[in-house]
């Protein structure tokens, strides 16, 4: 089935943004194979049209025309949400100059060479970057550092919900140690006992929340660390 024909469906019965049709066409050219994940998606209850960005409403936020460079991996991207992640709803409830770089398949390699290409552009008022299982320290590192000399912004990490994996435990638990002497912030949702065990609303697995978890978990949070941050 082609792209298109396959998203007609899935835009009508689950009241797809046209911002997030675009995101899952261009994800769909690069991974055909994700047909399958979303048709399944598309019918979960944590999915339905009710929770559709399209009927959020915006509101006066001191977020309002922030500029913040969101960047990571499926989580950031939305995968089991459609493509509408917490950044979607940041931009349409608080009006965040949002700029989603965020690829549905994690390949922790290309971390690297996506934060390059972001170096050639305007910087941002804010860098926040997801911690992404298969990242590294001295990657997460070195994105950091040089995002600080390049940009002179805040930045702020965020993990993952809680999932079994002792290498990620390790790699979050290693990141808020350095954190400080980075001078950075971590969002840790790893440890926030709010986003263990949650739901089948909430999630579509361990790691990938679906557009009720984002719109009733994770933005909440989100709002409030980010204006945290920019009150400084």
């Amino acid at each position: 089935m082609s792209n298109e024909t396959f998203l007609i469906p899935i835009k009508q019965n689950d009241d797809l943004s046209d911002i997030a049709l675009d995101e899952l066409r261009a994800d769909l050219d690069d991974h055909p194979l994700n047909q399958r994940f979303y048709s399944d998606y598309a019918y979960l209850p944590g999915n339905a049209k009710k929770y559709s960005l399209n009927r959020i409403n915006t509101r006066k936020s001191p977020l309002m025309g922030k500029k913040i460079l969101f960047f990571g991996s499926s989580v950031t991207f939305g995968f089991g949400a459609l493509g509408e992640s917490f950044v979607d709803y940041l931009w349409k409830r608080d009006g965040v100059a949002a700029i989603k770089d965020a690829d549905s398949v994690s390949h922790a390699e290309s971390y690297l060479s996506r934060f390059k290409d972001e170096l050639k552009e305007p910087k941002p008022e804010l860098f926040t970057m997801q911690i992404s299982k298969g990242n590294t320290v001295s990657d997460l590192k070195y994105i950091v550092t040089t995002a600080q000399k390049e940009w002179h912004c805040p930045i702020l990490l965020y993990t993952n919900s809680f999932f079994t994996d002792p290498t990620y435990d390790r790699l979050v638990n290693q990141i808020n140690k350095l954190a400080p002497k980075l001078g950075i912030t971590v969002l840790d949702l790893y440890h926030n006992p709010e986003f263990k065990n949650q739901d089948s609303l909430y999630m579509i697995d361990e790691i990938n929340p679906t557009r009720a978890g984002y719109r009733d978990k994770w933005l909440p949070v989100f709002e409030r660390k980010l204006t945290e941050i920019f009150a400084k």
